[in-house]
């Protein structure tokens, strides 16, 4: 598998990605059950609010060899933020637009 990880812009300060990269390495949540070797492709913010660039740094991780994108979980689940993403099924919606059928796309990471 080879992933690209889209992050929330707002929790970079507090979060570096370390609990999403725990669950790849470990093959747990989404990644439970992965076949072979968990390559991580790139690891974007959504470029703010309200997530516009989102869909379109998919769409070059996908030219780039991901055929998985996952939002992580401070997007989808609101952790360490405190709320979720109010801007997560358009998001989604948009990020499904642009890479097409054939590509998975996770709604977290842990």
């Amino acid at each position: 598998m080879k992933v690209g990880l889209i992050r929330c812009m707002k929790t970079e300060d507090k979060c570096q990605g370390k609990m999403c990269f725990k669950a790849i390495k470990e093959k747990k949540s989404v990644f439970k059950g992965a076949e072979g070797d968990i390559e991580i492709v790139g690891f974007v913010s959504c470029g703010g609010c309200p997530g516009n660039k989102a869909a379109a740094r998919a769409a070059n991780m996908v030219k780039r060899g991901a055929n998985t994108i996952a939002l992580t979980t401070c997007i989808t689940k609101g952790n360490p933020a405190g709320c979720v993403c109010p801007h997560l099924q358009k998001m989604k919606e948009e990020i499904a637009k642009q890479v097409g059928e054939g590509i998975t796309v996770f709604d977290h990471t842990h």
